[in-house]
């Protein structure tokens, strides 16, 4: 397996935890997504969408973080991100997708360059962009995870699913950006635990051979 990368992509870094949880090894190529590698036409011409993560893996070229970790999830289903059943496979599915699909496209590299290059926004109101979005998918994913309360230490219980795979690293965006998070007890308390997990420790941004401070 190849797994094209960045340090600091939380896309990226949800893979990275699958990987690790699943005990798989993948060779790492790293696109430097602030210098616009991901833009050049070398990487282009093998992910036209020029995004990270993308995964190969023998003749599969593979994006989108949700599809790499669901197709680990169908090739390698032991230990399994899935719980068993159908309504809990659809409420983890459902969080991870509150971060996904709601949270984290506001706030990716590609939205904070445009509201710096192309609406001329200063520093401070990009910021206070972030942090709204944030703010509000968070406070909404308390309120789903509170209302499951005796499930255990992660999302659902005691075993890592998808649903933490994209929490965490939305909460490190959250932390590196200094938004407010005394709000979210239980989200903490999830991130706490899953930290504690070595996939999930090893996966940071930190200890990644592209890290940068």
């Amino acid at each position: 397996m190849i797994l094209y990368d960045y340090f600091r992509s939380s896309a990226a870094f949800r893979v990275r935890i699958a990987l690790g949880l699943k005990g798989l090894a993948a060779e790492r190529r790293f696109i430097h997504l602030r210098k616009g590698e991901q833009r050049g036409p070398a990487y282009l011409a093998i992910n036209p969408h020029g995004f990270v993560p993308m995964l190969v893996d023998g003749t599969a070229c593979l994006t989108q973080s949700l599809a790499i970790i669901e197709y680990l999830e169908e090739t390698h289903p032991e230990p399994p991100l899935l719980p068993g059943s159908p309504e809990e496979r659809a409420w983890v599915r459902s969080v991870a997708l509150a971060v996904a699909c709601d949270i984290h496209p506001l706030n990716n590299t590609r939205v904070l360059g445009y509201l710096e290059h192309s609406l001329g926004l200063e520093q401070q109101a990009r910021d206070a962009w972030y942090r709204h979005w944030i703010g509000e998918g968070l406070t909404a994913i308390e309120k789903v995870l509170a209302s499951r309360p005796g499930r255990g230490p992660l999302c659902l219980g005691a075993l890592p699913t998808i649903a933490d795979l994209c929490l965490v690293p939305q909460v490190f965006n959250a932390q590196r950006f200094k938004c407010p998070l005394d709000g979210v007890p239980k989200i903490m308390s999830v991130f706490d635990a899953c930290m504690r997990l070595p996939a999930f420790d090893l996966a940071q941004p930190s200890k990644q051979a592209d890290a940068e401070p």
